[in-house]
């Protein structure tokens, strides 16, 4: 009894592998026929070589340009220019931003020190005596 189970699992496992391997077997057969239906799709897609080159051809250096190689040359200046434009924009209005805090913070201190000043200065009569004195 102690023998025939181990033999069981043994065959069963025996079975098993041999199930795996001829289904592996049959996964890799499809792989290939998928590949080949692959290449035949990429080959479709792509040109042939002598139609590539022509082109890929550039004008020679002296040759005009065509119309709209000179309109895309021109869409790509003016995008550029107003890419320029928006950047040097947003970076003068943070200056402006930061100087017009700047100035306030400035005031507001310049504000408290005399508003100190006063309060120090103060003898009582209002409008002080300071600012409503007569030289005679």
């Amino acid at each position: 009894m102690a023998w025939r189970q181990p033999f069981l699992i043994c065959l069963a496992a025996i079975a098993v592998l041999s199930m795996l391997q001829e289904g592996a077997a049959v996964s890799v057969g499809m792989r290939q026929v998928v590949g080949q239906e692959a290449q035949e799709d990429v080959e479709e897609i792509f040109m042939q070589e002598s139609d590539a080159l022509n082109f890929l051809k550039k004008r020679s250096k002296r040759s005009p340009r065509s119309q709209d190689e000179v309109n895309v040359e021109n869409r790509q200046k003016l995008r550029a220019d107003e890419l320029r434009r928006e950047y040097h924009e947003e970076q003068r209005n943070e200056f402006e931003n930061f100087v017009e805090e700047q100035n306030d913070e400035q005031e507001e201190r310049s504000r408290e020190t005399i508003e100190q000043w006063r309060q120090w200065h103060y003898d009582g009569l209002y409008p002080s005596y300071l600012y409503n004195r007569h030289h005679i």
